[in-house]
């Protein structure tokens, strides 16, 4: 951007010309005494143009002030995919307030992750308890998305994570393990189709009437995490003919008519870190996405520790070495493949009640510079629900606006001023408080001093299912911890957002603040039981067993004022186990 003296009046005539010239998305905008001038190749420019001389005109010195900026994305598709299937289904007044914050960051993507919050018309034993979205939702969410330049983009998992259909009697003959499987030392419900046509079929239906909703001539079918593959039904075929050729096979088989219609089909490409071989055979028109949520670093600390933690990634198949050197390895195999890909980063926000946020923005700038070295088309930032979502919405706003920034330019953007950001497009908060508090609670994770993947300690002690902590935080790190959060609590009474949904952001925060403060005492009483031979102290457990219960009716409360109410009990349930702990405690 340039300037000079001698700005445009407000009322100056704006003249758009198209201009091949221009890469694509792309603008040149003018302002001065002459008026306003913006060259552009396409729509998508034209808009992006408006939208700053719109920011522009907001400045006190936008008459005074001559702008030139010329602008275009590093990233031709820039995608945030929503998951809407791990228990917290959102209401549209929710999906509106998403879209105002990705038009604002220039994404031009959305993909609702689906596993079985469809309404599909023959499946409602799979749906019915999950308040899901309908064909008149999607459509009128497809309109909203077209209106604001916006793809949405039917996401249907087809292969892993089958797991809600196959637990029901009409679909249990699809499963490679009917009888479950055995990952990390754990049985587990059977969630992935055997790969056959009949279930290629069976998968291609869902997708298709999920798609017949959207205009856009895309979708992503998933394919990630087939756990049980070549573990049961497949396993002949497996040792026959490799393991790696019988995936690509079915994918390749779900993928076909699509592509043959002359859609593009995007699928995960986590296989292709143990079949390398397999980037040969990616179909034209198939997207593989490279997905990674923890940083490098976040990486090469649980590598150093060589705790437990690095232990249990192992035993379930992991390879935390290979993640330490991020996005590169993947992507550069994909690249000397000659293979169009994209890189997917996450925002940090599952498995954590206030987010990661720390790890959140150094797995984005690796995606980012990854995908802009190895020539990425485009950058898939993930906010997943692992294990119930318990995070609030608003946790993701400050990873999403930050998404959107560094995929658009990642120079002009690396260093962005998160909080600020936050105050200033999405919480309207003069007092700069409100984003102050999203950023120091995204970072609070950090302050426990605990090596982990995909995971924050508060997640760890309020849902041991998620893992074992390698090791209890310090008494002076849960001080620190507590100290952070008792001042996040101030700063929010003290903050004055204007934006629409202000009193559903302080009361979910003023909640999830609450929740965090719960697990600090909770991994207090556990480091002060490791001096006792029976555990934490029962007066301590009764304690935290009076709290627990406000604590989960408000977080019932929370979820109703953004989410369905489908859903809302199976996540309530994964509290349990915490629960059992504190009453046996407490019964001592």
């Amino acid at each position: 951007m340039t300037t000079t003296a001698g700005g445009a009046p407000y009322d100056a005539p704006v003249t758009a010309t198209v201009d091949d010239t221009t890469p694509a998305q792309g603008y040149r905008l003018r302002t001065g005494p002459e008026g306003v001038s913006v060259h552009h190749r396409d729509a998508a420019g034209l808009r992006y143009a408006l939208d700053t001389l719109d920011q522009l005109r907001a400045g006190p010195d936008y008459p005074e002030v001559g702008y030139e900026i010329v602008d275009a994305p590093d990233f031709p598709v820039r995608g945030f995919h929503l998951d809407i299937s791990r228990d917290r289904v959102p209401t549209r007044r929710t999906l509106e307030r998403w879209l105002g914050i990705l038009a604002r960051a220039r994404f031009n993507h959305l993909e609702l992750y689906c596993e079985h919050t469809y309404a599909y018309r023959d499946h409602r034993e799979v749906w019915q308890d999950a308040s899901p979205l309908t064909a008149d939702d999607l459509r009128w969410l497809d309109a909203r998305c077209a209106a604001l330049g916006i793809d949405l983009v039917a996401n249907q998992n087809t292969f892993g994570h089958m797991e809600r259909f196959l637990a029901h009697q009409d679909h249990a003959h699809r499963a490679e393990n009917p009888d479950g499987f055995e990952r990390g030392g754990q049985h587990r419900p059977p969630s992935t189709l055997e790969p056959t046509e009949e279930n290629a079929d069976f998968a291609n239906g869902l997708l298709r009437e999920l798609a017949g909703n959207l205009r856009t001539r895309r979708v992503n079918i998933g394919a990630d995490e087939p756990f049980e593959l070549g573990t049961g039904r497949s396993k002949e075929r497996a040792a026959a003919d490799g393991l790696g050729n019988v995936y690509l096979d079915y994918v390749t088989s779900v993928m076909r008519p699509w592509l043959e219609a002359g859609w593009t089909v995007q699928f995960w490409a986590d296989v292709f870190g143990n079949h390398p071989e397999l980037m040969d055979r990616v179909p034209p028109g198939a997207i593989p996405v490279v997905w990674q949520y923890d940083s490098p670093r976040a990486a090469a600390e649980v590598l150093a520790e060589g705790s437990e933690e690095l232990r249990s990634w192992t035993r379930v198949g992991s390879d935390v070495e290979r993640l330490s050197a991020g996005f590169r390895g993947r992507a550069k195999l994909l690249r000397e493949a000659g293979v169009p890909f994209w890189v997917a980063p996450g925002t940090g926000n599952w498995n954590s009640i206030i987010g990661r946020l720390d790890n959140a923005v150094e797995n984005m700038i690796d995606a980012a510079e990854v995908g802009l070295e190895q020539a990425a088309e485009g950058f898939l930032l993930t906010s997943w629900g692992d294990h119930g979502m318990w995070d609030p919405p608003s946790v993701s706003f400050g990873p999403a606006l930050y998404g959107g920034a560094v995929s658009w330019c990642l120079e002009a953007n690396r260093d962005l001023d998160i909080a600020g950001a936050l105050n200033d497009h999405v919480l309207l908060d003069p007092t700069g408080r409100a984003g102050a508090v999203l950023d120091r609670l995204g970072r609070v994770a950090e302050v426990f001093g605990v090596p982990l993947l995909n995971a924050s300690p508060i997640a760890r002690a309020l849902f041991p299912q998620t893992g074992p902590l390698p090791a209890l935080p310090t008494l002076q790190a849960l001080a620190e911890a507590g100290a952070v959060l008792e001042s996040c609590r101030h700063d929010l009474a003290a903050a004055d957002p204007a934006a629409a949904d202000r009193d559903v952001l302080r009361r979910e925060l003023e909640h999830a603040i609450a929740l965090s403060e719960f697990a600090v005492r909770l991994l207090h009483a556990r480091a002060r039981s490791n001096s006792r031979a029976d555990g934490i102290d029962p007066s301590a457990a009764e304690r935290l067993l009076l709290e627990l219960d406000p604590l989960l009716a408000e977080q019932r409360a929370c979820w109703l004022l953004r989410s369905r109410p489908g859903g809302l009990d199976d996540s309530l349930a994964r509290i349990d186990l915490v629960r059992h702990e504190l009453v046996s405690a407490a019964q001592r």
